[in-house]
């Protein structure tokens, strides 16, 4: 094999997925990610369709997420007095499967942390791509030589920062804004009432606010132009929220009442990567870095069958990684066109009155929630997805590993 040594960068979920195909093709893997400890907290993600339930049945995890999945959760979208307008089916929103993030994670690191090496509260910090290598620079950790790189940290990837260039050429901000509070309350509320978990959905023009279910306990989206603030001071961001929402109806002022003793809290715009290429010399990006769209619905499918393509086009090439990437680059093209093109923000917070009754009523017609679940279908399942022999032996007892 001519290529032996690879760094995973990022350790959330399509790092963990690639991780493991790649340890069982026989590579010798290190994963490096930012955060000091596993990340177990997080919203619910999804799967949907044969193509996703068949990379879990061949990762021989289909059981155990189901096992572990939350049970899907209606969103009742109500007015200013909790007037039901309308509901957001669980069907739309949880997949064919909904399991919360950091179970996710958890399921694949576990069958990862044996054959692969993991180097937690550390990152990338340099990285120079040549013909025999790629030479790379951590923050802590001494550098070191592999034979191949792959960007899987993220829309705001380091990876792609420096093999690529620099972020604002490959990440559109979409005119959207959203914040997660108090993710990791989602494992406790989720585990202790799945199946009658019950959110509710409120919207004013330009901003929507959600409570309950398992996706995450607060959900905020709020239509902005692009806002200059440090990513790194969640009190600064705290505050931004409180005032974007500032004389919000409904339960709101409550909400944002209690924003300063929320123990998580996220905030990021709602953006797209857009890029020609996911390769480039002897590095990868996979994932949110290479096709990520936030809050579009398809980035936990596209990454788990990501990696399953770039690991197996890698094992069918012999690990010849300039045939491998060529062939990678061509079927997630194709597979990822929803997500170069959707944006949720519109749906979420649209910015007139019309456009919240248009978008309810798209849950009241059964003929036009029919059409958009079966567009659903056709985005999740337009991959004709190929059989690696190679990474058969991969599956575990108990799934069914369809060729």
């Amino acid at each position: 094999m001519p290529n032996e040594t690879v760094l995973i960068s990022g350790a959330g979920i399509a790092g963990p997925a690639l991780a493991f195909w790649l340890a069982r093709s026989g590579y010798a893997v290190t994963v490096v990610e930012n955060a000091p400890v596993l990340r177990l907290g997080g919203q619910a993600v999804d799967f949907k369709g044969e193509v996703h339930r068949r990379v879990l049945a061949k990762m021989g995890i289909l059981d155990e997420v189901h096992r572990r999945q939350t049970g899907k959760t209606d969103l009742r979208i109500v007015d200013e007095h909790d007037k039901h307008l309308a509901t957001m089916p669980g069907e739309f929103i949880g997949g064919d499967v909904e399991i919360l993030r950091g179970d996710l994670t958890e399921i694949l690191y576990e069958r990862t942390a044996d054959s692969c090496e993991y180097l937690f509260g550390d990152s990338a910090t340099a990285l120079t791509d040549t013909e025999s290598g790629a030479e790379v620079t951590f923050e802590k950790s001494r550098g070191r030589r592999f034979d191949l790189v792959f960007g899987v940290d993220g829309i705001h990837s380091a990876v792609r920062r420096l093999r690529f260039g620099p972020e604002e050429n490959f990440v559109q901000f979409l005119g959207y804004y959203y914040a997660v509070v108090g993710a990791t309350d989602a494992v406790t509320a989720a585990s202790a009432d799945r199946e009658r978990a019950t959110g509710w959905m409120y919207n004013e023009p330009g901003r929507m606010a959600v409570v309950g279910g398992p996706k995450a306990p607060e959900l905020f989206v709020f239509a902005s132009d692009p806002i200059d603030y440090d990513r790194g001071d969640i009190t600064e961001q705290k505050r931004l929220l409180a005032a974007v929402y500032s004389g919000a109806s409904w339960r709101v002022p409550g909400l944002l009442a209690h924003l300063d003793d929320a123990p998580d809290f996220y905030l990021d715009s709602i953006a797209r990567v857009e890029t020609d290429t996911y390769t480039a010399g002897r590095v990868a990006l996979l994932g949110d870095a290479a096709y990520g769209n936030t809050l579009g619905g398809f980035g936990t499918g596209l990454a788990l069958v990501g990696a399953y393509v770039l690991a197996g086009e890698l094992a069918a090439a012999g690990g010849d990684h300039r045939v491998a990437f060529e062939r990678y680059n061509e079927q997630m093209h194709r597979y990822a066109k929803i997500a170069r093109k959707g944006s949720a923000g519109p749906f979420l917070a649209p910015k007139s009155p019309t456009r919240i009754r248009m978008r309810n009523w798209t849950f009241k017609s059964k003929a036009l929630f029919g059409l958009m679940m079966k567009l659903t279908d056709f985005f999740a399942t337009g991959i004709d997805l190929q059989d690696y022999p190679a990474l058969r032996s991969a599956g575990r007892p108990g799934n069914v590993d369809h060729p």
